[in-house]
């Protein structure tokens, strides 16, 4: 299961000649100030695992509760950027940001792979999504499934760190994430039919592999 009742989701790429910045910037500045925020439980960083065309990299954070992600100490953060931060968001491409509340999550632990899966869909489709992912999780080689739905408002609003960026795009109004042992589990999970019979429109997929799981950490 997930560490917490919401999540952000973060999936960008990132300028070729900026990698290095941003590597240095992610593990040893970014994280470990997010995950020391009252309330954010874990963060992690994925890159893509295969050539289909989705950002290279997805980026989680597990926290309490949504009014974590909404609180303060979280807004003193992105009100207050650092220069490295500033410097690597500018060289950010196709970013897509959901804060999101987890109504279903499922599985003992965290997986080497995992299977991302953004769509659209009205709430009327929301408990059949949720039974769909339950019965994902019993899948071989799968450690965890989850359900995760986008407040699009609380999303969408800007701050010092995000004010005046061109690269973000809108979120998926909800998403899945599947987690798995390697990434040939999660090759022929839920497919476009299945997802669309249960609600879902216009599913896009991701692959990505693990980089880095960052634990709680004392805030500074």
């Amino acid at each position: 299961m997930l560490a917490g009742e919401a999540v952000i989701a973060i999936w960008n790429g990132i300028a070729e000649d900026a990698r290095n910045d941003f590597y240095a910037w992610h593990d040893e500045e970014h994280m470990p100030e997010r995950v020391g925020i009252p309330g954010f439980l874990r963060g992690r960083r994925y890159i893509a695992a295969d050539s289909a065309p989705a950002p290279e990299f997805f980026t989680l954070y597990e926290a309490a509760s949504f009014p974590v992600l909404t609180g303060l100490d979280y807004a003193n953060r992105l009100n207050d950027p650092t220069p490295a931060t500033r410097r690597v968001t500018a060289q950010f491409q196709a970013t897509r940001r959901a804060l999101a509340r987890v109504p279903a999550s499922y599985g003992p632990g965290v997986g080497g792979a995992l299977l991302t899966i953004g769509f659209a869909a009205g709430e009327g489709a929301f408990a059949e999504l949720s039974r769909l992912v339950g019965e994902t999780a019993r899948t071989p080689r799968v450690t965890g499934a989850h359900f995760c739905v986008t407040d699009l408002r609380a999303s969408g609003v800007r701050n010092a760190e995000s004010v005046n960026r061109t690269d973000i795009t809108d979120p998926p109004r909800a998403f899945f994430l599947i987690e798995a042992t390697d990434a040939a589990a999660l090759a022929e999970l839920l497919p476009r039919s299945l997802l669309e019979a249960a609600g879902a429109q216009a599913p896009a997929r991701g692959l990505y592999r693990l980089e880095y799981l960052r634990g709680k950490t004392a805030f500074a």
